[in-house]
């Protein structure tokens, strides 16, 4: 079977280790090899769902395997801000890279794009980030904490801003009748905590994490 992989660093596999950013592709690794699927994955760092429809409609023009799916993981990259324009003047009003309403909108066109080629579109939860060590990390080359926490109010903002676009996903999965694989379940079931399954910067997948998408994705499977 093949699946086409669309969406960010997430399912890349990109990890933060030692100060560094690498690709760890081994949950599409093992995946490929254990449920014998011809995966092609089309994820980019720092990609949003507006980033994606162009390459989603080029795709969709070329013909579907017999029995292709394609999954679908956006919202990380899309309910980001630009931190160093709120740092400078807290005091203005800002929109994140994608509005909720342009988000799902988004996301329905992928969703009706890749079902008219004649694939089964899949859409992903985003997995939880840790509001702490995402702030420490955009601040680390000296962007003011004080002056970001102002405009937040707190620091949990980030978490259930974040939070919220994956309730997009699922409100639109909800609409389109689209199949839902729940990343974010996945992560929060068992109590397990945040600090394991996230690299420092707080957003991207441990090796631990990566494992987790795993057993997400083969229990879908």
């Amino acid at each position: 079977m093949k699946v086409t992989v669309y969406g960010d660093s997430i399912l890349k596999g990109v990890l933060l280790e030692d100060g560094k950013y690498t690709v760890n592709r081994e949950w599409e690794k093992r995946i490929g090899a254990d449920c014998g699927l011809d995966i092609r994955n089309r994820s980019r760092f720092g990609c949003t769902i507006q980033k994606a429809l162009d390459l989603i409609r080029r795709d969709s023009r070329e013909p579907a395997a017999e029995g292709e799916y394609a999954l679908l993981e956006f919202g990380g990259n899309d309910c980001d801000y630009d931190w160093s324009r709120i740092a400078a003047a807290p005091e203005g009003t800002y929109d994140c890279k994608t509005p909720p309403e342009r988000f799902c909108a988004g996301l329905r066109e992928a969703v009706r794009l890749l079902r008219g080629s004649g694939r089964t579109p899949v859409l992903l939860t985003l997995p939880p980030i840790h509001s702490e060590r995402y702030l420490r990390f955009i601040c680390r080359d000296g962007l003011d904490r004080e002056r970001i926490l102002s405009w937040l109010g707190d620091v949990d903002a980030i978490a259930r801003w974040q939070a919220a676009y994956s309730r997009l996903v699922e409100r639109v999965a909800a609409e389109e009748g689209v199949a839902l694989i729940d990343l974010r379940g996945a992560f929060l079931r068992d109590g397990r905590p945040a600090e394991e399954l996230l690299c420092a910067d707080g957003i991207h997948p441990s090796r631990k994490g990566q494992s987790v998408i795993y057993d997400a994705l083969r229990a879908s499977v």
